[in-house]
């Protein structure tokens, strides 16, 4: 059987080190082949010319919810598999499906249709593991989750779940909370990632729990202690503690919105681009028009109304969840922080490939690896998305202005 090539040429290709301009991939049978300068003779690979965009590491977006008008938690296979189509024509070719926090036997049968999904995804981003965001967090930092189910971690119930499903990629928890050092030493034991979040920890607290196996912050700023008073004395929380700490690594929803460009700046500033991962954190309303929606499950979940680029509660008291997709997210913090394209790029590519331990296959463009690759204009706008070499988004939008030229 012979292999099965592809050529994508005059393209900008965004490599971990540098911007190679009229450059060429080659992709033989899913993986990357070559890269190089100039036009390269490929006899027998279908050609694709990029005409002059950028070709991107495709992106990993380690925090997701939702979109499309779905959510992980609807109780169905049909909605991880819509979720993974809808982000997958804003460039993202991997993900984390995340969960919220719920009664035990509604999070089971969502890890179950995970496994089921994941067996059937063709036409959308891959799915790297499960998220699972609480129920272990503290009731003062719920945020827009449901305080009803949040509890101390308990090695009865995550021992049953870790057995029930082997598809647990990262779990975040409350560190301040009864038992959460030790939930931290037993998830790294298996190889899982133990993350911070809704938390009012200090930074005493959270630099114990880094100790203990917590190395990512996750949603930074979101639902996470700053600066407090206890008896009049100031203690440093848990944003402190991630910028003090210089390995851990933390994640943002970088809409503009949860957090505005002068705070954009400043993770970038402290963090750097190889500790900061963008994540869109996205729920069911993420490309769809604004709104009354649901966050959570559709039979019983919270209603919220999206405006200004964000979902807010019906009272508008506070944000209840994010409608980022990956390529806004890559775009404000170029246009908006000031981040050069380089360094954004791998904020939501090379960074989250690290923190999730698949830097080996994803993550950038570079020889052996996964052909994940996307193809974007100045304006970080998707004209193609390809995951394992295979074509499978190209914006229509695109090819009515300017058809990319495919030529056998």
């Amino acid at each position: 059987m012979s292999d099965k090539k592809l050529k994508i040429y005059n393209g900008s290709i965004i490599t971990p080190y540098r911007i190679i301009k009229n450059g060429t991939v080659v992709i033989t049978n899913g993986m990357i082949s070559a890269i190089a300068a100039g036009d390269l003779d490929v006899p027998g690979a279908i050609a694709i010319n990029a005409e002059g965009k950028y070709i991107a590491p495709g992106f990993i977006d380690m925090h997701i919810h939702g979109g499309g008008g779905y959510d992980f938690m609807d109780g169905d296979v049909n909605s991880f598999l819509k979720i993974a189509e809808t982000h997958v024509k804003y460039g993202t070719t991997a993900m984390c499906p995340t969960t919220l926090t719920s009664e035990l036997s509604d999070l089971l049968e969502t890890l179950e249709h995970y496994e089921i999904a994941k067996k059937q995804n063709k036409s959308g981003a891959q799915f790297l593991g499960m998220h699972l965001e609480g129920p272990y967090f503290s009731k003062n930092q719920s945020g827009a989750q449901d305080p009803r189910y949040m509890r101390n971690p308990d090695p009865d119930e995550y021992k049953k779940v870790l057995f029930h499903a082997h598809s647990i990629r990262r779990w975040s928890a409350a560190p301040e909370l009864k038992g959460a050092y030790e939930f931290g030493r037993y998830l790294r034991s298996l190889g899982i990632l133990p993350a911070i979040a809704h938390t009012d920890a200090i930074y005493e607290e959270v630099l114990e729990a880094f100790e203990n196996g917590y190395t990512l912050a996750t949603h930074f700023y979101s639902a996470m202690s700053g600066v407090s008073r206890r008896n009049a004395f100031r203690y440093a929380g848990a944003v402190e503690a991630g910028y003090l700490i210089d390995e851990m690594d933390v994640e943002i929803i970088a809409d503009g919105i949860h957090l505005p460009a002068p705070l954009l700046k400043l993770v970038y500033k402290i963090k750097g681009a190889s500790r900061t991962a963008l994540i869109t954190d996205a729920m069911r309303a993420t490309g769809m028009q604004p709104g009354k929606s649901i966050l959570g499950n559709i039979k019983d979940g919270l209603e919220v109304i999206v405006e200004d680029g964000v979902a807010k509660l019906m009272d508008r008291s506070a944000f209840a969840g994010s409608v980022a997709t990956a390529d806004r997210l890559v775009r404000t913090m170029v246009k908006s922080a000031d981040v050069p394209l380089l360094e954004a790029v791998q904020m939501i590519t090379a960074t989250p490939a690290r923190i999730l331990g698949v830097a080996d296959k994803k993550g950038s463009i570079q020889e052996g690896k996964d052909a994940d690759l996307v193809l974007f204009d100045d304006n970080i706008n998707i004209a193609m998305t390809i995951i394992n070499g295979e074509i499978i988004y190209n914006s229509a939008s695109e090819l009515k202005k300017r058809p990319l030229e495919i030529t056998a």
